[in-house]
């Protein structure tokens, strides 16, 4: 949709001004017990992916005595694979801090991953009687990954399941708010896998709110928030717009398949513990908000890439490290209070410490991976951070391999049409030399990277008018950022971060070749079907699986 043809006015979900207040700045989670005399069904599996010949262990716990299940492979087409009824059931008690410490249910029921189930996202419907005699519903999701061998013409897209985990609000905490610490006031440093998914990061109807602004603000108007007060309005997770397969992994997966890819899906996790899997594809593909990982799942792609292989991110916001304990039931990420609170900071390897990839004593910035930083990036689109932005990334190498029959020019804004820019994006240090934009000598970048296109960015809401309860992160991100990357959080080092940049980027590494587009909303392209974002796609999915176009 053209920026001339949004609407002026935000949506309006039923909500009071008050409501609308908490469904932004409040905190709502789902929680056993939440939907009272009317009863609820919940579950979770003992592990994120299986191969086939598996055994998945699925914990239920529900105020019903049976359930009924169906589970669906979640591609081009809903391919069911599997379906029982009246499985027996009970209520589950479950710890205060279930978001940190897991669930602990007992297996309720073993489900045996076929040999002939393709590689995907499998689905799972589970329907029971509620209280009321009406049907209640829960949703949950596992891969299936790959079995090892070639894979001679097939993408590997690896689903960003470390960020999933750290956006979960299921029992009350994550890494961004939550019921931890002894005000029962602060975010989890510890996330468990073993808790069912919020409600949102399944399933979603097609009208649901995505993070960037689909409204064209009159002058001083104050930004809000509609994915926030749809959320609280229908009785979603809060953070549904900020990650899961729902809302983006899931829009590339169908869409490749639809437009005729042969793709397997593996998690991040299995990258973290068998990182071999990349190595019978010829093309790896990270989509959407992609903003957690370890070491090990960096090294993964690292070696990859330089023996030969061909990584495509369309993803943006490649921020924190984090670690994984207890066989991976476990995610740790200090994230802000890492130089205070993280052990590895008072006697371990500091270079393991859960604190930005950008801080100088990690040493490891992304842009040794992927080409750009989160710290030089980060928001456009929403709040304060350039909210009647460009939309789309100005085009500043038109005659690129990437834009080839897309009929872009210089100037152009590619995928502006469907709000592809934003709205978390990654940026590199860079000059302008006769109009086009080239890496700083200290940006850190890798040789002979290109940056095709550009867009801005901000580390910081800013306005004259908006008060302080107006804003949403206001300048705490870009203190931070100013903190990690310059020692303090000074007002003098606030204003070496505070205006930034997204980015396209593409560039050789050892034998390999890695292709940048610098935003978690490129996804947003190819579910609105827009013809230049989808070409621009299948130009880098077919360089990178050697075909000939």
């Amino acid at each position: 949709m053209s920026t001339q043809h949004l609407k002026t006015d935000f949506p309006d979900f039923g909500l009071t001004p008050e409501q609308r207040r908490f469904a932004v700045r409040g905190t709502y989670y789902e929680v056993p017990g939440m939907d009272g005399e009317r009863g609820e069904i919940w579950c979770y599996t003992d592990r994120f992916y299986y191969r086939p010949g598996d055994i998945a262990r699925l914990q239920v716990s529900a105020t019903a005595k049976s359930f009924a299940i169906r589970i669906v492979r979640d591609g081009a087409a809903e391919t069911p694979v599997f379906e029982r009824h009246g499985v027996a059931c009970r209520w589950q008690d479950t710890p205060d801090q279930c978001s940190v410490e897991g669930c602990g249910w007992e297996t309720t029921c073993d489900i045996a991953i076929g040999e002939e189930w393709p590689s995907g996202a499998y689905r799972v419907t589970l329907s029971a009687e509620g209280r009321d005699g009406s049907t209640v519903n829960c949703h949950h999701l596992f891969i299936v990954a790959p079995l090892p061998g070639r894979k001679s013409g097939r993408i590997l897209q690896v689903a960003a399941t470390g960020t999933w985990l750290s956006y979960n609000t299921w029992g009350g905490s994550n890494a961004y708010e939550g019921i931890t610490g002894p005000d029962r006031n602060q975010y989890a440093r510890t996330v468990s896998t073993e808790r069912p998914w919020c409600r949102g990061f399944v399933v979603l109807p097609a009208d649901a709110p995505r993070v960037p602004l689909e409204v064209s603000m009159p002058p001083r108007t104050v930004p809000r928030y509609p994915h926030m007060e749809w959320a609280y309005a229908t009785g979603h997770s809060k953070k549904y717009a900020s990650s899961g397969w729902a809302s983006y992994d899931s829009h590339f997966f169908r869409w490749a398949e639809r437009a005729g890819y042969a793709i397997d899906l593996a998690s991040q996790h299995d990258l973290h513990f068998s990182p071999d899997v990349l190595a019978g594809y010829d093309c790896v593909v990270f989509v959407g908000h992609d903003e957690y990982w370890t070491w090990e799942m960096r090294d993964a792609v690292d070696h990859y890439v330089e023996r030969g292989g061909h990584a495509a991110r369309f993803a943006g916001n490649f921020m924190w490290q984090t670690r994984l304990e207890d066989e991976g039931r476990r995610q740790v990420c200090y994230k802000y209070r890492a130089r205070a609170e993280d052990p590895h900071y008072r006697g371990g390897d500091v270079t393991r410490a859960t604190n930005s990839w950008d801080a100088p004593e990690v040493g490891r910035p992304g842009v040794q991976t992927f080409g750009l930083n989160s710290t030089k990036g980060v928001y456009a689109g929403w709040g304060g951070c350039a909210p009647r932005g460009v939309r789309g990334f100005p085009v500043y190498r038109p005659n690129h391999w990437a834009f080839a029959d897309t009929g872009l020019f210089y100037g152009d804004l590619l995928g502006a049409d469907s709000h592809v820019y934003g709205y978390e994006v990654d940026g590199l240090d860079y000059e302008i030399r006769n109009g086009r934009p080239y890496p700083t000598a200290t940006s850190g970048a890798p040789d002979g990277l290109e940056i095709l296109a550009m867009g801005m960015a901000s580390q910081v809401e800013e306005a004259d008018f908006l008060s302080l309860e107006d804003q949403f992160f206001g300048d705490e991100d870009g203190r931070f950022i100013a903190e990690t990357l310059y020692g303090d959080a000074s007002d003098e080092n606030l204003e070496k971060v505070r205006y930034s940049n997204g980015m396209i980027v593409n560039f050789p590494k050892g034998a390999g070749e890695v292709f940048h587009a610098g935003s978690c909303e490129w996804v947003a392209g190819l579910l609105r079907g827009d013809a230049m974002v989808e070409r621009v796609t299948a130009n880098v999915l077919d360089r990178y699986l050697g075909r000939d176009r």
